[in-house]
């Protein structure tokens, strides 16, 4: 049943109904509605239904109990209900249209803000408890309702399919984010860690013992230069801080290459090849070896 019909049928239970920011209505004790007589055979009197304007009524709670049980909603989602629909009324009222209540009558807002009643047509049927059956009103009343909706809430009907579909849209959207967040910081992580094992072990493995916190450094220039043997270049391919430079080393070792490692300070680490060639030879040799080893960022030359 719709919900100016259910509160038709509680004001003629009732005897009076109390619409909050609007006012009250009150039909006729003496007036009977016999919900077995046909509406057309009948003449109700003119003011069987009066009304008196209160703009400070506040929200009565019986209405609301009255509206949830005819409904089957909750108390909070019938008062919703009733909160829109006279919110609907009022918003009709204030563009100078008269607000149609099924069953009761209309009101009309005038120039002082006052709100006039006219009685409407009494609908006996209302009454009548037939599951599934909706009393059907007038057809006047039929059009004043359908101008009602068709000016304040157009095209309400074809929007609702859309709900449901953006907010499954939205979940997707969510579900989609945390998968590729999720994935992105596993990965990252994994790559993390395998930086830092690579790490440990080199440290094991290069470190001496009694230098926990820093790479031994390499012998002086000089000395190096002198053990190496005559004819033999270092084509060093790139040079980068200690956590690069053992990543690297390790990644290409593991090709298999004969790449070496030296520091001089713990800090700046070298990657080279020690390569015999002559001297016309390591312009060409350094330009090939920095093709596949020595990343945009750092430089690739030659040490004797």
């Amino acid at each position: 049943m719709k919900l100016a019909l259910i509160l038709a049928q509680y004001l003629y239970i009732n005897k009076r109904l109390d619409l909050p920011g609007i006012g009250s209505f009150h039909l006729d004790p003496a007036f009977v509605i016999d919900p077995e007589l046909d509406k057309n055979a009948k003449k109700e009197p003119a003011n069987s239904i009066r009304f008196e304007y209160n703009a400070a009524l506040k929200e009565n709670t019986e209405i609301i109990n009255y509206i949830a049980s005819k409904t089957g909603k909750i108390k909070a989602l019938a008062a919703a209900d009733l909160d829109s629909h006279l919110l609907l009324g009022q918003q009709f009222l204030n563009i100078g249209k008269p607000f149609v209540l099924d069953g009761i009558g209309q009101l009309l807002k005038t120039q002082t803000g006052q709100l006039t009643f006219t009685c409407g047509m009494i609908l006996p049927e209302v009454l009548k408890e037939q599951p599934g059956r909706q009393p059907a009103p007038d057809h006047s009343s039929q059009e004043r309702a359908h101008d009602y909706s068709d000016i304040l809430n157009p095209r309400k009907e074809k929007m609702q399919w859309k709900r449901p579909a953006a907010v499954i849209l939205v979940l997707a959207g969510i579900v989609v984010a945390i998968w590729g967040g999720y994935t992105i910081y596993k990965r990252n992580s994994a790559e993390t860690e395998e930086i830092k094992t690579v790490v440990r072990e080199k440290e094991k493995t290069t470190i001496p013992a009694p230098v926990p916190a820093t790479i031994q450094a390499a012998p002086a220039k000089d000395s190096v230069e002198a053990a190496l043997p005559a004819g033999n270049y270092k084509f060093v391919v790139e040079t980068a801080g200690k956590q690069r430079a053992l990543a690297r080393y390790q990644k290409l070792k593991s090709l298999p290459t004969n790449v070496q490692m030296e520091t001089t300070d713990s800090i700046t680490f070298k990657l080279y090849f020690l390569l015999p060639a002559t001297t016309a030879d390591t312009a060409k040799i350094r330009d090939s070896l920095r093709l596949y080893y020595t990343p945009k960022w750092s430089m690739a030359f030659v040490e004797q």
